[in-house]
């Protein structure tokens, strides 16, 4: 690991330094029967585990297990970067898209262009993009006679390539961070039979003017099930055109699917544009790159919804393009605009060492944990964990990672009578790497910091699950 890319890793080279309340018992340090039971069973390695687990109040160290392993987290090092924007940036913090009105409005008519610049908003979703319209219906706007400018610049995003994770380009988990990001930049797929023609109806949500699809679908006798549901997807190379082929089986009543298209700028126009007409504005331009004014003053900012808010869709649902963003703006508010990826693991660097939090066999790239070299250990997540118990904002930090068998990534896991409801979790997983890390009340009302990390060959395929309902099991009945 060298450049620019993992310097983070440089920053631990001794272990955690902050102040710790002394444990009152020595830790366990053989495995609970339960774990060693589901490793057995599924012939995995207990060297592949690492866990930790800490009373909150009385510091008691409960179980360490290979605590000091660094392993890849998954998705679970999304509570270091939210933990660092709300310690930096405040739970209230928000975000601001700004309009400006480069012309004169008369009778309702923009003569000129309408710019949008974007400040990193995370969760400029279709529904909140539609509001910032109304904003502008409402500033005395209907008719736009020139173009739509749109100014990204506040983000310099290096040249991303969405193949280069995992060969899936048109995954919405792969997609770039970008200073005026709308709806993730992606499309939700709708498809239905249309048994009068034998095939397939195809629907966007949202609606894109400048987006084609090409429907090759046929439809075939058979239950609604399969791995797509029988759908194929390809694209162009500007991504501005999908192509569905295959066959949907006409068991199927309707079916979603969710893709990324176009880039970031021509998806604004193309959102920005579908919207405007569908609320009755006259808008026929086309789009292009600008930089905002700075002697004019915005006719609009539209104001994101507050940190606290946007880390809980973070976490909860892990995703990682809203993470990304949140790393850029990090280092643009910190260092000063551009915000880059370098400089939001800088800004991440520093705060650990502030806070005396120096972990040890660190590795940090963008921040959401879709990563193949990302490394932390479990004693060191164990001390963030405690770290953020004890802070002011430690309620919007708990609340933001899923409730275990309720919602988010949990919805589905840990529902049973016991479990359901006692931990707040954020889950990770990619091909052979499952953590998980969060807070547990136990059976008898005391509160754990637990962390569990897990390498190895196809632990992602169901092994890790069990191991984790084991350790937690475990530890709620302390």
């Amino acid at each position: 690991m060298t450049g620019s890319r993992w310097c983070m890793s440089l920053i631990g080279l001794v272990a955690h330094s902050m102040v710790v309340m002394p444990a009152t018992a020595a830790p366990e340090e053989t495995l609970p029967a339960s774990i060693e039971s589901v490793l057995k069973h599924r012939q995995v390695p207990d060297e592949s585990l690492s866990i930790f687990v800490e009373d909150l109040e009385s510091g008691e160290v409960l179980l360490r297990w290979r605590d000091e392993v660094p392993r890849n987290p998954g998705s679970t090092i999304k509570l270091l970067t939210t933990l660092v924007a709300l310690d930096v940036l405040g739970p209230t913090y928000v975000w601001k898209t700004e309009v400006y009105a480069l012309g004169d409005i008369v009778d309702e008519r923009l003569d000129g262009d309408l710019l949008i610049k974007g400040h990193g908003d995370p969760f400029l979703v279709t529904e909140r993009v539609w509001q910032l319209l109304r904003e502008i219906r409402h500033a005395g706007i209907r008719e736009i006679g020139g173009d739509l400018l749109i100014d990204d610049s506040l983000f310099d995003v290096a040249s991303h390539d969405p193949a280069a994770f995992d060969n899936q380009p048109l995954r919405a988990y792969n997609v770039a961070p970008n200073a005026l990001l709308m709806n993730f930049k992606v499309v939700r797929y709708w498809f239905e039979p249309n048994r009068d023609a034998n095939g397939v109806r195809v629907w966007l949500d949202p609606p894109l003017t400048n987006l084609k699809v090409d429907n090759r679908l046929t439809l075939a006798p058979g239950r609604c099930r399969g791995y797509q549901r029988g759908i194929t997807v390809s694209a162009n190379a500007a991504i501005d055109q999908m192509t569905f082929s295959g066959k949907f089986p006409d068991a199927c009543r309707r079916y979603a699917m969710d893709r990324a298209t176009l880039g970031h700028n021509e998806f604004a126009y193309g959102l920005f544009t579908s919207l405007w007409r569908e609320s009755g504005g006259v808008f026929d331009g086309g789009w292009k790159n600008a930089r905002a004014p700075e002697d004019v003053n915005p006719l609009i900012e539209f104001r994101s919804l507050p940190l606290a808010n946007v880390i809980t869709r973070i976490n909860k649902f892990s995703n990682n393009v809203m993470a990304r963003q949140l790393l850029y703006t990090l280092s643009a508010e910190v260092l000063g605009a551009p915000g880059t990826e370098e400089g939001g693991r800088r800004v991440v660097g520093d705060w650990l060492q502030q806070k005396q939090l120096e972990f040890s066999e660190f590795a940090f790239d963008n921040g959401a944990g879709l990563s193949r070299e990302a490394r932390m250990t479990a004693a060191d997540f164990g001390a963030m964990l405690r770290f953020a118990w004890q802070q002011t904002y430690m309620p919007e930090y708990v609340a933001s990672m899923s409730l275990a068998g309720l919602d988010g990534t949990l919805t589905n896991r840990l529902d049973d009578s016991a479990l359901e409801g006692s931990a707040h979790l954020k889950t990770g997983s990619l091909d052979h790497v499952t953590a998980i890390a969060g807070y547990l009340q136990s059976r008898s009302g005391r509160r754990f910091a637990v962390v569990v990390l897990q390498n190895h060959t196809d632990i992602h395929r169901g092994p890790g699950g069990e191991v984790q309902e084991a350790l937690l099991r475990w530890v709620y009945e302390r």
